[in-house]
């Protein structure tokens, strides 16, 4: 029975992977060798075990400012690097878009971070799927990419990382987001820890 429930599950998600680049023009132009999407696996990090602040300054965003780390100190950041013709990418933007509102006045802000992009596709993205937040373009240079390196960096397209109020990074989703009441158990947890 329990294998039945894990392949069901299984291909619940392949079909709905399937599917969201079935229906999509940019999706469809991407193959296998154009991406890597992870396994969905969570890492999480006790306070004690956390390495230091993650600093990153870019003007190169999709908003036209420059965007430091140290903007965000004080509230947990929900970082998602993505790109624009990822199909996983693509599957979890209504979910990142509708948790930004969500979580707008609680002390949690959302970052993205594009590693393949121009400003003009990554605009049409955050367009398309009603992105509140901004993006950093990070394709030429890898700068932040290169900040996130540490602990438990982005190993894959899409990774989303949550960052504690002190500006550490507290855990990692690897992949794209298919559960989202998961997903949103690992904010409020982070939310949850005290502040110093």
């Amino acid at each position: 029975m329990k294998r039945l429930v894990v392949a069901l599950s299984l291909a619940t998600s392949l079909v709905l992977l399937g599917g969201c680049a079935s229906n999509d023009p940019l999706a469809n132009q991407v193959t296998e060798d154009d991406y890597t999407s992870s396994d969905g696996s969570i890492t999480e990090l006790a306070l004690s075990n956390r390495d230091e602040p993650i600093l990153f300054e870019s003007s190169n965003t999709t908003n036209d400012s420059t965007i430091r780390s140290s903007d965000y100190v004080g509230s947990v950041v929900i970082v998602n690097f993505w790109f624009a013709a990822c199909p996983p990418c693509r599957f979890e933007a209504p979910d990142l878009a509708e948790l930004a509102a969500q979580y707008a006045d609680r002390e949690v802000q959302f970052l993205g971070v594009n590693v393949y992009d121009d400003v003009a596709v990554a605009n049409s993205f955050e367009r398309d799927f009603d992105i509140p937040y901004p993006s950093i373009l990070d394709a030429d240079t890898g700068e932040v990419r290169l900040a996130f390196a540490g602990q438990l960096p982005p190993n894959g397209v899409p990774t989303t990382i949550i960052i504690d109020r002190q500006g550490r990074v507290a855990s990692r989703l690897s992949g794209a987001i298919l559960d989202r009441a998961v997903f949103e158990e690992m904010i409020e947890s982070v939310l949850a820890e005290p502040t110093q």
